[in-house]
């Protein structure tokens, strides 16, 4: 088991890539924490993973609010001892999203409130946890949007995964002596809930599609796997990465300097 024994903690866990991903982890032996506003579907994670023999609890914690980010760590470490992976999965892609002309202000400070900010508080409060553990894994979702422009209109969207994107950097050079490691995980377009309801047109799907090489959308189980590396030991020289799990895509249209 290549997670065994850690404590893990996954915002955005009730559905998409946080619940394939507590799902993935505790099948590979991690004690997972579900941070999530939806409480239902937070706890149906929960059940799914129980129901396969792993180990999990759900807390409820909007990560745009820093004193919810505190105490979902704190919920970690005292419900399990330790944390030693943190995954900054939890975001938006909000429907109202478009050009700079088109995207409110509400929407654009909604978007970074959740994407970026939470990334931010996740980590303010979940390094000194890592650090009290001897170190650790942060993961932190950003997208191919932060190194593309995005074919479909998402300005607050891809500003939102740039600035993760940018953050991630930082933090991996900042604590790379503390034995904590700290990567982007930069899926490509899945066949979520989240983009789907973005992508709500059959041309809109395919606007999109026609720019991945593999013709396909990705599946959450398949950035789990990636999260999977990023948080167990055998990535333990890897910190810093825009870890692309795209289909290709940033492969096909970036060129490289």
């Amino acid at each position: 088991m290549r997670l065994l024994n850690k404590v893990s903690l996954i915002t955005g866990g009730s559905s998409g890539i946080g619940r394939e991903t507590a799902l993935r982890f505790a099948q590979e032996g991690a004690r997972v924490v579900v941070v999530d506003v939806n409480d239902a579907a937070g706890q149906e994670t929960v059940s799914l993973v129980q129901q396969a023999g792993g180990e999990a609890v759900y807390f409820h914690a909007d990560v745009s609010k820093p004193a919810d980010c505190e105490k979902m760590i704190a919920f970690a470490e005292s419900t399990y001892g330790q944390l030693n992976i943190l995954f900054n999965n939890a975001g938006i892609m909000h429907g109202d999203d478009d050009d700079a002309i088109a995207t409110t202000e509400e929407v654009w400070d909604l978007t970074m409130a959740i994407n970026v900010k939470g990334v931010f508080f996740g980590c303010k409060y979940g390094i000194p946890a890592l650090r009290r553990a001897g170190g650790g894994s942060i993961i932190n979702t950003a997208s191919f949007v932060a190194l593309l422009g995005a074919a479909t209109p998402q300005l607050a969207y891809t500003a939102s995964k740039g600035a993760v994107l940018a953050m991630t950097r930082e933090l991996a050079v900042i604590h790379a002596r503390e034995n904590i490691r700290v990567n982007a995980l930069c899926p490509g377009p899945l066949r979520t809930e989240l983009l789907m309801k973005f992508l709500n047109t059959e041309a809109k799907k395919q606007r999109r599609l026609v720019h991945v090489p593999m013709g396909r959308f990705g599946e959450a189980r398949e950035m789990a796997d990636a999260a999977l590396y990023l948080a167990s030991d055998e990535s333990s020289f890897v910190t810093g990465t825009e870890f692309m799990v795209d289909g290709g895509i940033t492969a096909a249209y970036v060129t490289p300097e």
